[in-house]
């Protein structure tokens, strides 16, 4: 007999490539602006300021091959395309020499936004952890890929690329956003870092379809639906 008063939530999980097996989603964190050319056409300074983070509800994550309802409460619903860590080994003060290896696997993702929200002074739990806003392609193990700090990243929507880019111009690059994060949150297995999003970022709307790539990894095809009534 459960001791729960009410059936407990679903664990969130994201696949692992090319394997029956599925990764459990405890934490998701996200840093903003960092890529230069992204800073400045969102109007910012390309100076190397402190790493922004934020997050995500672990129940955001989308999965490859489904079709996203339009988010309410927004008419500008944008597209972020992200490299995905899954963090293998927690810790708390981590040293960027020894930041890589927590990381279990890599992954492809989409910081999807509500950018009017975003940009009107209100809180960013609502313009970024909505449901849904969190798609994701299938993991890949770090012993499968080596440790990435190149690669190209690319997303097109119906055929056209909107952004393309390569990890090496991050701005904080991926040791040190585990390090600076882990000053912050105690990391444990199970959580996911979104490392940022290059330029190009835009808006989306119901029928178009969002293919996120990068080398090496498992790509991710989502389409946007109709709002739900």
């Amino acid at each position: 007999m459960s001791d729960y008063v009410i059936d407990p939530p679903k664990q969130a999980t994201i696949p692992v490539a090319g394997s029956g097996k599925l990764f459990p989603v405890r934490r998701v964190y996200c840093i903003g602006r960092n890529y230069v050319a992204h800073v400045e056409e969102m109007g910012g300074s390309a100076d190397r300021d402190p790493p922004l983070f934020f997050g995500k509800p672990a129940d955001s994550v989308v999965l490859d091959g489904a079709t996203i309802p339009y988010p309410l409460q927004t008419s500008n619903y944008h597209h972020e395309v992200e490299l995905v860590l899954a963090i293998g080994k927690g810790g708390r003060n981590i040293s960027p020499e020894a930041a890589e290896d927590h990381i279990w696997g890599y992954a492809v993702g989409l910081d999807m936004t509500r950018r009017d929200i975003q940009g009107n002074g209100k809180p960013w739990e609502i313009a970024k952890g909505f449901d849904n806003s969190f798609p994701v392609g299938a993991i890949t193990p770090v012993t499968e890929t080596g440790k990435l700090n190149t690669g190209k990243i690319k997303l097109t929507v119906n055929g056209e690329t909107r952004q393309e880019s390569d990890i090496s111009l991050l701005i904080w690059k991926i040791p040190e956003i585990i390090s600076r994060l882990s000053e912050f949150f105690e990391l444990a297995p199970g959580d996911v870092i979104l490392t940022g999003t290059p330029s190009g970022v835009g808006p989306v709307v119901p029928g178009d379809e969002l293919v996120a790539t990068f080398d090496g990894l498992s790509s991710l095809t989502v389409s946007i639906g109709e709002p739900l009534s």
